[in-house]
């Protein structure tokens, strides 16, 4: 980007139009810097890590495009010297990108100045783009971006700390590198006013001025595009922890369903055998299907049909004691749900309601579609029931926050919420009503889900592909 100055032939330029042009500037820089940021695109491209040289070309045109445009405004239109951000420009392309992209930018930005006679802009470009480029491959990529505008600032943190503890700071050298290469071109200018364009004056305050406005206008890019970039990592580490987070919950169910049926098994194995090896056999079913590549999201026919196998174990094991009613609406078993859902909340239907009962009960499945296009699921017993006002009310509405304290019926209960939290934020709803002596009743409304589709974009697919990466890992295992 940078600091121009009139047409050659115009001469000495006004000082109060000097000033005006320098705070002009800095408004154009912000908006260009801004416009660009808006796009995702450049975001994708300036932050990656490594970049093909089609995809530095694609850069290099975002930025020097709008530029050009503002040389050959500034050509064309008279005193409309803020338009010309070149030498700036360059400067930036230098630190981001290299020495060579930034002289084919450079290159590019002169062609409107050469185009109407001033010879010496593509050789000072290229000259400023090396010159940038070689200090950005020395310069740490971290105080390239916390490069900053605020020359007061930069200058008092380098004199604390050299005060403290003499060292050599970069960040002041480019500072001062970015001010004396633009007070040379300044004196190019003034000495071949026909032949380069730049902003020059003979008062030494003024020229002072021109040199300091030069690291603000490199520095407001940087800025701007610092912020994307940190907004960016945040949602990275969030993305992350996300993943972490639905990982050590389908870790810890997992374990904890494999612990409470193996304890079923051991007290049918002395006393009824042949019960205890159906057992196995079902339960061996039941680890194949959990060892098998599975994805975050299944259709609730699959998920079905692996609840029907734990159903299985539990009816060996109570007998005529438990029921099982079902009650699922046809349209629904095409609907993507979260798997192992079920499997939770049925098992702490029979062992913290139907299990202290003496004669047993029943659990009954619901499935139905709501006029919203939501799935409504319920898992519903006739035991026990537990105590609201003890429990603390248990629900997980809309908003995504939990109403009251961390009963519930143990680990599987508060792991199928907190999953539905994560995974549906407030889209989801989870609801517990419970009467004592008269059973409980879940309730899960969860948002439609197409084949193919995740409940929030980018993060539901890496989840997702978290899911398997975690699925493949327990099959080499």
């Amino acid at each position: 980007m940078g600091t121009g100055m009139g047409h050659a032939g115009v001469g000495q330029v006004k000082d109060s139009l000097i000033l005006i042009t320098l705070l002009v500037e800095l408004g154009v820089a912000a908006a260009v810097s801004a416009s660009l940021a808006r796009s995702n695109t450049f975001k994708d491209l300036l932050l990656m890590p490594h970049r093909s040289w089609r995809q530095t070309l694609a850069l290099v045109a975002m930025i020097t495009v709008p530029l050009t445009l503002g040389v050959w405004v500034r050509v064309r239109v008279p005193n409309f010297l803020a338009a010309d951000l070149s030498y700036e420009a360059t400067i930036l392309m230098g630190l981001l990108l290299g020495p060579g992209a930034a002289m084919l930018g450079g290159a590019a930005l002169a062609l409107p100045a050469v185009w109407h006679g001033e010879y010496w802009t593509l050789a000072v470009n290229l000259a400023v783009a090396a010159i940038a480029g070689t200090v950005g491959r020395f310069i740490e990529r971290e105080e390239v971006w916390s490069f900053s505008p605020m020359i007061d600032l930069s200058l008092y943190r380098w004199v604390t700390r050299n005060l403290r503890k003499p060292r050599f700071d970069r960040q002041i050298m480019l500072l001062g590198l970015i001010a004396t290469m633009q007070f040379a071109t300044s004196m190019l200018g003034r000495r071949y006013p026909t032949r380069y364009f730049e902003l020059h004056s003979a008062n030494w305050w003024v020229e002072l001025a021109i040199c300091a406005c030069a690291p603000v206008v490199v520095g407001i890019p940087l800025k701007i595009w610092n912020a994307v970039r940190i907004e960016r990592k945040l949602e990275e580490q969030s993305r992350l922890l996300m993943e972490a987070r639905l990982d050590a919950l389908q870790r810890q169910i997992n374990p904890h369903f494999l612990f409470n049926t193996l304890n079923s098994i051991t007290s049918l194995v002395r006393s009824k055998p042949e019960l205890a090896r159906e057992m196995i056999v079902k339960l061996a079913n039941i680890l194949r299907a959990l060892l098998k590549e599975r994805e975050a999201f299944v259709p609730f026919a699959e998920e079905l049909a692996f609840t029907d196998d734990y159903l299985d174990i539990e009816v060996v094991r109570f007998g005529e004691k438990l029921r099982v009613v079902k009650e699922i609406a046809e349209e629904t078993l095409d609907m993507l749900v979260p798997s192992m859902l079920l499997q939770p909340l049925i098992e702490n239907s029979i062992k913290h309601g139907l299990e202290p009962r003496i004669g047993g009960g029943t659990v009954t499945l619901r499935s139905r579609m709501l006029t919203d296009g939501r799935l409504m699921l319920e898992v519903e017993d006739d035991g026990i029931g537990m105590d609201m006002e003890r429990e603390g009310g248990l629900s997980l509405a809309a908003s995504g926050t939990e109403r009251g304290g961390s009963g519930g019926g143990g680990i599987g209960m508060r792991n199928v919420r907190e999953r539905m939290e994560v995974m549906y934020g407030s889209r989801a709803e989870v609801e517990i009503v419970s009467r004592p002596g008269r059973g409980t009743k879940v309730t899960l409304v969860l948002p439609q889900l197409e084949p193919g589709e995740a409940p929030w974009g980018p993060l539901g697919e890496a989840l997702q592909a978290r899911w398997a990466d975690v699925s493949r890992a327990m099959t080499r295992g």
